[in-house]
């Protein structure tokens, strides 16, 4: 099983999400938990898309992290 890192994004109308490892791979959504339900669709239908043209499917290589820095 892989994991793809997702962003997820407050706009002004709900919620937009993409995936760094993914080129394209980008979903919407009215709330949070809605754009991460859309990313996991879209982000199957992009590697089935992928494998349908016979390319290679990319490993996922990003991660995320916090820097915390005094208020």
């Amino acid at each position: 099983m892989r994991k793809y890192l997702i962003v997820i994004e407050k706009t002004s109308t709900g919620f937009s999400a993409y995936s760094p490892d993914l080129d394209g791979c980008v979903s919407t959504g009215a709330t949070r938990e809605e754009v991460e339900r859309n990313m996991r669709e879209a982000i199957a239908f992009h590697l089935d898309g992928l494998r349908e043209e016979g390319q290679a499917v990319p490993e996922p290589h990003t991660y995320s992290a916090y820097v915390e820095l005094p208020a």
